[in-house]
């Protein structure tokens, strides 16, 4: 390990798997360190259920219910529980990193079945096309009308060609003034914002509107790639992610080390130059690492409440699909930011035959966070096991330019990782001194399956 290297990254979360692969691709020589035997940190998939010779990291245990599983549980060994759960926008920015990568070759994918929003006590299917919008039971005959009007709208949008904008200025009117312009109700405001635009509380209804449409179109075009939902999800669990980033990272010279505790990070003039672990010293020119490493870097920026459920059936209202979404917007629940749901099964791989994991999750604002949750535990009633998890959230208290030390933020609550992936960027950007590029990602073009030609 006494060695010198471009960049050394600490922990194997995705942001950090991700941002290995592309220094790797881009050149540098990197070494990958967790302090855990396994990969994923926080955004680990967990298995088995239960402890097996000296595994140590088994669901029941890791939130300490002592009796372990019941045999309805199925075999131990099926199960690949996420700790974060997210799922995958179709036409998002991290299929377009997995692409650009081919880490799309280690993995499978499938859709998710449905995505919908809940409103006073039930749930229906988000209507996103000007047909669907037209069906929905959500609105009234007129309603209906105005929202297929405003999908039209936004659908030919284009910042760049006035005769699209409808005296609409991208960058001056707020959204809620547009939300005006077509006389839409709470209820369809509630959705659009929430379940379209997947905005977790309502600050963005006094930004410019060019955000949101952009959200809306990405949720579209997401839809019409598969056609069932926006959504994808690898099978075997979302801790597959970051194991085939790493995988890419290794092909181009990456070094990996788990299962390696992290003793102090050194540090010359207020700038980072290596990290000493079990007596030896790696040098570096610049650190990337999660929160845990640096607790005296980063500052508490909320809470999230994740609720794991085991169900032997899947959720009402849902047409019996094996995996859905459900966003339950703040305003239908009296709250400052949403609650989400999200359902997947033995269909993906993660759970015994016939079993479904849901897992609900919202940001804390109170002091009894899994009350919080409740009205989404209420939709998946009768529920098998719960693991309640409550995780603080946390954002680095400098851009990392002066001491080349380089933090990723917490994972929120979103189902999503446009928010990670956002943080990529910018990481990215800090590092490098310039604005991110997918093209950056692109392996070389004689590299087949990660070797040069013969």
């Amino acid at each position: 390990m006494d060695e010198a290297y471009d960049v050394i990254v600490l922990g194997t979360g995705l942001t950090e798997c991700i941002l290995s692969g592309i220094m790797s691709v881009n050149g540098k020589k990197v070494l990958h360190m967790d302090r855990n035997p396994y990969y994923g940190g926080e955004s680990s998939s967990i298995t088995p259920l239960e402890e097996v010779g000296d595994q140590q990291y088994f669901l029941y245990k890791r939130f300490e219910i002592a009796e372990g599983p019941p045999e309805s549980m199925g075999r131990g060994r099926d199960w690949n529980v996420d700790l974060i759960p997210k799922f995958l926008m179709a036409n998002g920015q991290l299929v377009k990193m997995l692409l650009y990568t081919e880490v799309t070759r280690y993995l499978d994918f499938k859709v998710v079945e449905g995505s919908f929003v809940y409103k006073a006590g039930k749930i229906y299917k988000v209507p996103s096309t000007e047909t669907e919008a037209l069906a929905s039971n959500l609105m009234g005959m007129f309603e209906k009308r105005r929202f297929r009007k405003f999908l039209v709208f936004v659908a030919n949008f284009d910042e760049n060609d006035p005769k699209t904008l409808e005296g609409v200025d991208p960058h001056g009117t707020t959204m809620r003034e547009v939300y005006r312009r077509f006389d839409l109700g709470q209820d369809v405001i509630d959705f659009t914002g929430h379940a379209l635009a997947l905005y977790r509380t309502d600050d963005y209804m006094d930004q410019p509107c060019l955000e949101t449409i952009n959200r809306i179109k990405l949720y579209s075009e997401s839809l019409a790639r598969y056609g069932k939902s926006p959504y994808l999800y690898p099978l075997y669990g979302l801790g597959e992610l970051p194991q085939g980033f790493a995988r890419l990272s290794a092909i181009y010279g990456g070094t990996y080390m788990l299962n390696k505790p992290v003793d102090e990070i050194v540090m010359e003039g207020g700038k980072v130059v290596g990290v000493k672990s079990e007596g030896e010293v790696a040098r570096c020119k610049q650190l990337i690492c999660d929160p845990s490493y640096v607790p005296d870097r980063v500052r508490p920026a909320g809470k999230v409440v994740r609720v794991i459920c085991i169900l032997s059936h899947p959720i009402r209202g849902t047409n019996d699909a094996n995996s859905c979404q459900i966003i339950i917007p703040q305003n239908q629940v009296g709250r400052n930011s949403d609650i989400y749901v999200c359902l997947i099964s033995s269909a993906h791989n993660v759970a015994a035959q016939g079993k479904y994991i849901a897992i609900a999750s919202t940001t804390v604002e109170t002091d009894s966070p899994e009350s919080e949750v409740q009205p989404a535990l209420e939709l998946l009633e009768p529920v098998d096991q719960k693991f309640v998890a409550i995780s603080a959230l946390y954002e680095p208290t400098e851009d990392g330019t002066e001491s080349q030390i380089f933090c990723s933020r917490s994972y929120d609550a979103t189902t999503h990782f446009e928010t990670t992936c956002d943080d990529i960027k910018d990481i990215y950007r800090r590092m490098a001194g310039a604005p991110f590029d997918f093209e950056s990602m692109k392996r070389r073009q004689n590299d087949v399956f990660g070797e040069d030609e013969q």
